[in-house]
């Protein structure tokens, strides 16, 4: 939990950067590129080729495509069809679709574990309250499409050290930005607008950052906690993400919020770890 609560502060302040600084400004897919290539020029030094197996590569880089690559190609799409707080709303799934893969995939149903998420999907709901309009259930389907990717990564990077053995993460993490630069470098080739890079230093400045913290060492952090939690405790912090980071746009770029809101939803969120802590416990007990 330690992990995913470090990277939750980070991620934070990251939201409202790319938010008040980069949206609208810089192209979004040289933003995603940006962010990938720097990451990754951070793992290479620490990559050991000798380590890794040609099975170990190609499925850290084909996890990376889907939780970065293909989640941003969903993601930035969905915003001509939706407004900002409505994309928000919808990404509160995520912890639901995290529970019901990891069931597929282990071909059982884990109740609890889909009862706290979708408790922490309500908490969740609750901080963000948005006014749906008529046109939407093409960005809906869109933004669905972005949590599950990045559900779909982080349930895939949690059972692969149960699958195969690694070498110690970060001298073979780099293959999962590879992965991931591959989609996010085709799409900005082919989808990008060139004419909208980065025109001053301090939006440099924000790109650096975001591709030094927020996603080398997010990325790389997030999914190491991963493999070291419960998938319902995984789930939930999906959503924490949400209280925290409206909390940061509050305090520091002093942007309003509904105070109650914010309150009886983080409230809701933690009462689902505490209930997903009961139950494995309980469970534990039971072995």
């Amino acid at each position: 939990m330690y992990y995913l609560s470090f990277v939750t502060l980070i991620w934070a302040f990251s939201f409202s950067l790319i938010g008040v600084y980069l949206a609208g400004q810089v192209d979004t897919w040289f933003s995603a590129f940006s962010r990938v290539a720097i990451a990754l020029l951070i793992f290479l030094p620490f990559t050991k080729l000798s380590n890794v197996t040609a099975r170990v590569a190609l499925t850290l880089m084909a996890i990376g495509a889907i939780q970065i690559g293909l989640m941003y190609g969903f993601y930035y799409h969905s915003f001509l069809y939706l407004s900002v707080p409505e994309v928000l709303l919808f990404t509160v799934m995520t912890p639901v679709y995290i529970t019901v893969i990891n069931d597929l995939l282990e071909k059982k149903l884990q109740l609890h574990y889909l009862f706290v998420a979708l408790l922490a999907t309500v908490g969740a709901i609750t901080i963000r309250q948005a006014n749906i309009n008529e046109d939407f259930w093409f960005g809906l389907l869109l933004v669905q499409g972005a949590n599950v990717c990045f559900a779909l990564g982080q349930v895939l990077y949690k059972r692969l050290p149960t699958q195969t053995p690694l070498p110690v993460q970060h001298t073979c993490f780099g293959f999962f930005f590879l992965g991931a630069l591959i989609v996010t470098g085709l799409s900005y080739v082919i989808l990008g607008n060139s004419e909208k890079l980065p025109t001053t230093e301090f939006q440099w400045g924000i790109l650096i950052y975001l591709g030094l913290i927020a996603s080398g060492l997010g990325y790389f952090l997030w999914n190491k906690g991963a493999t070291q939690v419960s998938v319902g405790n995984l789930a939930i912090m999906n959503n924490v993400l949400i209280p925290a980071g409206v909390l940061v746009n509050v305090i520091i770029w002093n942007r309003q919020a509904d105070l109650l809101s914010l309150s009886l939803g983080s409230g809701i969120i933690c009462t689902a770890l505490f209930i997903n802590y009961f139950f494995e416990k309980r469970a534990a007990r039971q072995k």
